[in-house]
C-alpha cells in the first residue's frame, strides 16, 4: 500500500511540473490505471459488520443451533463465495451482514439483539455501492423510502442471489412478476423482448430514465428494431415510414405500440 501512495505522489508531483498538454493527462490517466490494477492484486477483503451495541462475535456455528438450515443451505449461495476461511475468521459470516450475534444467542433471539438487513439496506450497500448509486436517481424502486427490501428480490442465504435467476433468461423475469403481474401475460401476440427478460428494458434499481428504462424514447426500441434509412427523408422500421411518428414521442406513448408487452388483439403490439 505504501508503494501505491508512492507511485500516487510521484504522479502528482510529475503532473504539477508538466507543460499543460495533452498528452501529460494521457500519461496521468496510464499511470493511475497502473495504481487501481496494482490495488486489484490485494488478496484480502475488508467487510465492516454491523454494529450491534454491547455484542461480541460469536461465529457462523452458533447461528446453527437455531437457524440450522440457514447454515446449511448457505454454501449454495451467491454470497458463500465471501465467506472466510481459518483462525482469524470469526465474524466472517452470518454475522457479516448481522452483526455481533451474542446478545442475540444468549436473548434467545430476541427482536432488536441483531441487525436486519431486511428492514435496513445500509449494510448491503456496504458492498454493493453502484446500487447504492442508483437508488438517488430520479426513477428508482422504492427501496430507501421502505416500501420495498432488498430481500423481495434477491436471495442472499441460498441459491442464486437474483430471485427467479437461472439458465433459462424468462424465469429470471419471475422476481419481476411478484409486484408486476398484470405483464406476466400470456399474451396471444408476444413482444419478443420479453423472452431477453426484464432487464433488456428496465435497470432494475435506479434511472434516469421513467419507468426505470435503459435508454429514453424511439431509441430504446430502435436497439433491436433497426431504422432504415430511405431516399425522400424517409425512415424504415419494419419496411414502413416511420419518420413523421418518431418526431411524435416514443414508440409507446405516441398512440402506435401501446402494448409493449404484448398484446391480446394486434400483432403490433396495440390494444
Amino acid at each position: 500500500m505504501n508503494r501505491l501512495l508512492q507511485i500516487s505522489a510521484s504522479l502528482a508531483r510529475a503532473l504539477r511540473a508538466a507543460p499543460r498538454r495533452p498528452w501529460h493527462l494521457v500519461a496521468l490517466a496510464a499511470g493511475l490505471a497502473g495504481v487501481v490494477s496494482s490495488c486489484g492484486t490485494l488478496t484480502r477483503t475488508v467487510v465492516v459488520p454491523p454494529t450491534v451495541p454491547g455484542a461480541t462475535f460469536i461465529g457462523t456455528a452458533a447461528c446453527a443451533d437455531c437457524h440450522e438450515e440457514l447454515v446449511r443451505d448457505f454454501k449454495t449461495a451467491s454470497h458463500a463465495h465471501l465467506m472466510a476461511k481459518g483462525p482469524h475468521a470469526l465474524g466472517i459470516g452470518c454475522e457479516s451482514c448481522h452483526g455481533a450475534g451474542s446478545l442475540h444467542s444468549e436473548s434467545g433471539g430476541e427482536p432488536g439483539t441483531i441487525h436486519n438487513p431486511e428492514r435496513d439496506p445500509t449494510t448491503c450497500y456496504e458492498c454493493h455501492l453502484e446500487v447504492h448509486a442508483a437508488f438517488n436517481l430520479p426513477y428508482r424502486h422504492p427501496v430507501p423510502d421502505q416500501k420495498l427490501t432488498c430481500t423481495q428480490c434477491h436471495d442472499p442465504h441460498q441459491g442464486r442471489a437474483v430471485k427467479g435467476g437461472g439458465t433459462a433468461l424468462v424465469s429470471a423475469n419471475e422476481a419481476c412478476f411478484e409486484c408486476h403481474n398484470s405483464q406476466r401475460g400470456p399474451y396471444v401476440f408476444e413482444h419478443e423482448a420479453m423472452r431477453e427478460g426484464c432487464t433488456a428494458c428496465h435497470h432494475p434499481h435506479g434511472s434516469v430514465n421513467a419507468k426505470l428504462l435503459t435508454q429514453r424514447n424511439a431509441s430504446l426500441c430502435t436497439k433491436c428494431h433497426v431504422l432504415q434509412p430511405a431516399g425522400g427523408g424517409a425512415v424504415l422500421i419494419g419496411g414502413q415510414d416511420h419518420s413523421q411518428w418518431l418526431a411524435q414521442g416514443a414508440c409507446w406513448s405516441a398512440g402506435c405500440h401501446e402494448a409493449v408487452h404484448g398484446s391480446q388483439v394486434n400483432s403490433s403490439l396495440r390494444y
